[in-house]
């Protein structure tokens, strides 16, 4: 069996309110899905979503060998591209392949990738995560309550600018989901907005009022003896990992004792949650992956690995065009038994439709970083934001 070739295709997600973080937000909430379907001599397809970015170049490193050796290939890609190094929305393109190839590997077994994969349950913990800068505080109450519809014990704010404001809107998030569990688990995410001691000083004046189960990338991502510093000055966990680049990057920050919670970003695929995961649990530490709402394949990684906490669900809605073998019930992700992964391409009505959508990396969107980020001397004025 041998790899022939790949399609790419652009879908979107309308999560149907503004979605951003203290970097900035999509007003229209609407954001493009790149889609990679890859092609074998035997007709087996994998799917997955995630990152279109460098495809052609990394292609030739998999082209014409064997889709079940997914590992190994995995580290093919790592290698075609080590000169000019994987970091980035380069190992996105990585990720995206890699989780075709398991995708493959799964249909070809006819299992679920999670049964593959060693998992004995499909159901995935998870919280709810609303990329919810921009809501108001209606708005944010609205939606936290869906969530504790479907079951879900925990929220995570993205905040960062106003302490005021984060600690009335974790309020908020805790007064919705308090139907579930009478503490439930409360989480901020500032994103790498903070320099070390604004996030001692915000986070105490947090954890004044609220027990905060972690603060989430609260220095840049390299800041591991910053982190380090931050972790034994505040009572709240922290967590931080989702856009770091292959396991190398995360050593600096295990070394130092910078991480409590290690996450990782659903884009950079199967292999990569794996290594991380089990890097993590030789250490005693518990893996969260990040961003699942359109990205399954990780959900049944998770499913997997023996120090999974708990998944970030972002939203309960979809990608057009895509239909994914899960649910959203009892707090959690409900993989079902569709070989694979489980998603299922509708090719020809994301053709009739169009990518009607725009990409993340937008001006003013999260993903561009604010000139004066981790500079402030005072809270920016909120008046630029809802709520």
């Amino acid at each position: 069996m041998k790899i022939t070739g790949y399609r790419c295709l652009r879908s979107f997600h309308d999560w149907g309110r503004p979605v951003g973080d203290v970097n900035g937000f999509i007003e229209s909430g609407v954001t493009e899905v790149p889609i990679v379907i890859l092609e074998t001599d035997e007709g087996v397809t994998g799917v997955a979503t995630g990152s279109h970015h460098d495809i052609e170049r990394l292609f030739p490193a998999i082209e014409g060998q064997d889709p079940r050796a997914v590992s190994a290939l995995y580290d093919r890609m790592l290698a075609r591209v080590f000169k000019t190094g994987h970091g980035g929305a380069t190992y996105s393109g990585i990720g995206t392949l890699d989780t075709a190839l398991w995708d493959i590997k799964a249909k070809l077994a006819g299992e679920p990738l999670w049964r593959l994969l060693g998992g004995g349950d499909r159901f995935v913990a998870g919280y709810a995560s609303g990329l919810d800068i921009a809501l108001d505080d209606d708005q944010l109450a609205s939606f936290y309550r869906r969530m504790a519809e479907r079951g879900f014990t925990a929220g995570k704010l993205k905040g960062g600018r106003v302490v005021a404001d984060d600690i009335r809107r974790l309020q908020i998030i805790a007064d919705e989901l308090r139907g579930n569990a009478d503490h439930p688990a409360l989480m901020l995410d500032a994103n790498e907005s903070w320099n070390l001691k604004q996030a001692v000083r915000h986070v105490t004046a947090v954890e004044a009022v609220h027990d905060l189960t972690w603060i989430e990338e609260p220095l840049r991502r390299w800041d591991a003896a910053g982190h380090a510093r931050l972790s034994r000055s505040i009572k709240a966990a922290v967590a931080t990992g989702e856009n770091l680049t292959g396991l190398d990057q995360y050593l600096p920050l295990f070394e130092a004792g910078a991480v409590d919670v290690a996450q990782a970003g659903s884009p950079a695929g199967v292999t990569h949650f794996l290594r991380v995961a089990y890097a993590a649990h030789s250490r005693d530490l518990p893996i969260s992956p990040v961003g699942l709402t359109a990205n399954a394949s990780v959900a049944h990684a998770a499913a997997a690995v023996p120090n999974h906490l708990s998944a970030e669900v972002q939203d309960l809605g979809g990608p057009f065009g895509i239909d994914i073998d899960m649910e959203y019930a009892d707090g959690g992700i409900v993989l079902g038994d569709r070989p694979g992964a489980g998603l299922t391409i509708d090719e020809d009505a994301i053709a009739a439709r169009g990518a009607a959508g725009g990409a993340w990396l937008v001006q003013g969107g999260p993903h561009v970083r604010p000139k004066r980020a981790g500079l402030r001397m005072v809270a920016e004025d909120p008046s630029s934001l809802p709520g």
